[in-house]
């Protein structure tokens, strides 16, 4: 999207009272707010979903579990439509759509509800190197309170599953295997049929975090490959407070849930579902659906002009992951030997918001796992900030952006802050 046409979205949009989507997008992107590079830690919601959302918000505000009266029926239509929305982007079945409140919720259901509702003889779990922190803890909790033995699969120096590790460590002893699409931190992508090709010849379940993916490939056919599926409403430009969980429905019986009440979705997850924001997930689910192709495309440009724009920067700057084309097309990742990520984002802001890792971690002392996955020394995996663009991202943006941070950097060197060394001694 060029800055012709960053208003494209909510000219079409709908009045709903006193709130106008042109004016809250217009106000939300004017070039007077900080530039917004964080878009895999959440993504602003469209002002389509937002749309879609207003009426559930209002006179459509029934409980879709009740079952007596118009209200009730026309909320649980509104319920089953976001589920075929969902189901859609993965290529999966209606009734094998979970509603949770979140990735989060949906990881911790599919492990804990897999593994509390297995068999003796499958005590082994195995996990990447680089999953997401709450799968991490997940199993974790798994190991240190249920007796399951977990097990990590390493990745090599751009990301990638170890296919050769992964498969020696499978055998008819391991229950599941827990590996995400695209990663948060450096975007790689993983080659998921050949993932499920191993995995399947040792009946291991699959379990997918794709909270990342649908902004990152093509989803459509996620569902032929793993067995449960992790999705997120506020990273595809839907509300937050939203995700789902897609279980295949061979597996429906085997899952223990983690909330008991009134039994709602099949029983697998209690309590009343939120239909504004069931309808304002779907609703993203379908954008991303119909113009994600498209869209990556663009993104990557920018990402790659961004990239660029700081590689020849004169400053030491390395791109940490992929290197190829199987990187979410949003993600950069970046290096910048002699300084600290901290002081880096201290120093551009309040004008450009990006991370020095994932938002799940925020307020953590540690290096980023992730990187030290990939064979980053601690001061390296100090030293990186990820940026990552979207949807309402300009090449303006992209390079005001770049001219922050070189900015930055120079002030950095011209303010005497001791360098932090690129590379492990």
């Amino acid at each position: 999207m060029d800055d012709s046409t960053r208003l494209l979205y909510c000219k079409d949009g709908k009045r709903h009272g006193s709130l106008n989507p042109e004016f809250w997008i217009d106000d939300y992107m004017t070039f007077n707010a900080p530039i917004y590079a964080d878009y895999q830690a959440t993504t602003p919601v469209d002002p389509r979903v937002l749309n879609q959302m207003l009426p559930f918000w209002g006179g459509s505000f029934g409980n879709p579990h009740s079952n007596d009266h118009v209200v009730g029926w026309r909320a649980a239509e509104a319920v089953r439509e976001s589920q075929i929305s969902v189901s859609r982007l993965i290529g999966a079945d209606t009734d094998e759509i979970v509603f949770t409140s979140g990735a989060t919720e949906a990881n911790n259901l599919a492990l804990f509800g897999l593994a509390r509702g297995a068999s003796p003889s499958r005590r082994r779990i195995l996990v990447s190197a680089i999953e997401h922190k709450c799968v991490l803890a997940a199993v974790g909790a798994l190991e240190e309170r249920e007796g399951f033995n977990v097990e990590v699969v390493p990745v090599d120096s751009e990301g990638f599953i170890d296919l050769s590790a992964l498969e020696d460590k499978l055998d008819d002893s391991v229950l599941l295997a827990s590996i995400m699409a695209v990663n948060n931190e450096v975007g790689t992508i993983q080659d998921l049929p050949e993932i499920a090709g191993l995995l399947a010849r040792h009946g291991v379940v699959f379990h997918c975090d794709a909270a990342q993916a649908p902004c990152a490939m093509d989803t459509a056919h996620l569902a032929e490959c793993a067995d449960l599926i992790s999705l997120s409403g506020h990273k595809i430009y839907g509300p937050q407070g939203i995700g789902a969980l897609y279980i295949r429905r061979e597996l429906h019986s085997s899952i223990e849930p983690m909330i008991y009440g009134g039994g709602q979705q099949n029983g697998l997850r209690s309590g009343t579902v939120p239909v504004p924001l069931c309808v304002g997930m779907a609703a993203a689910a379908e954008i991303i659906r119909v113009e994600g192709a498209d869209e990556r495309l663009q993104i990557a440009c920018q990402r790659d002009l961004f990239m660029g724009l700081l590689l020849d920067s004169g400053f030491q700057v390395a791109v940490n992951g992929p290197t190829g084309g199987r990187r979410h097309p949003g993600n950069a990742n970046l290096r910048f030997g002699g300084f600290a990520a901290q002081e880096i984002l201290g120093s551009v802001q309040p004008r450009l918001a990006a991370s020095s890792g994932a938002a799940c971690a925020s307020g953590i002392p540690e290096p980023s796992h992730v990187l030290r996955a990939l064979g980053l020394g601690e001061r390296e995996a100090d030293s990186s900030v990820r940026f990552s663009f979207g949807r309402f991202s300009t090449n303006r943006d992209v390079r005001e952006a770049a001219t922050l941070v070189v900015n930055a950097l120079e002030s950095l060197v011209q303010g005497g802050v001791a360098p932090v060394p690129a590379v492990e001694g």
